[in-house]
């Protein structure tokens, strides 16, 4: 159960890529169809998470002897507490402090990629 540096680069690149996923719709969103942050964060995280959840079960972590139905619901649950923080994250920098929107996006993703995300995954979600 312990740290492994290998590992955690793998999923620290799932999860680069499942981001560069969520950055570029959120972009798409908040300025191309101009939704509210906090909106296009929840769409962009929504996506993005289903390409983080697949590379992360089939390489980063390389669990499928769970069944895919367990680790989803948990999942699930890390993603709705990881795009809660997020949105929350993103109104406090955008609307109330009225920072970039890309700015607060890469600060709070990187916040709670790491604080949240990471540890909920290797350590629940896809433990072995």
């Amino acid at each position: 159960m312990g740290f492994k540096l290998k590992e955690f680069l793998k999923a620290q690149l799932s999860a680069f890529l499942g981001g560069m996923t969520d950055l570029a719709i959120y972009s798409f969103c908040y300025k191309v169809l101009s939704f509210s942050a906090p909106f296009s964060n929840a769409i962009a995280g929504s996506l993005g998470a289903i390409v983080n959840f697949l590379i992360n079960r089939y390489w980063s972590f390389g669990n499928t002897s769970t069944s895919i139905g367990t680790q989803l619901w948990k999942f699930v649950i890390v993603v709705i507490g990881s795009i809660s923080l997020k949105s929350a994250g993103l109104y406090f920098f955008v609307n109330m402090l009225g920072w970039h929107f890309l700015v607060s996006k890469l600060l709070v993703e990187v916040i709670v990629s790491l604080g949240f995300n990471f540890t909920l995954q290797k350590f629940w979600v896809f433990k072995k």
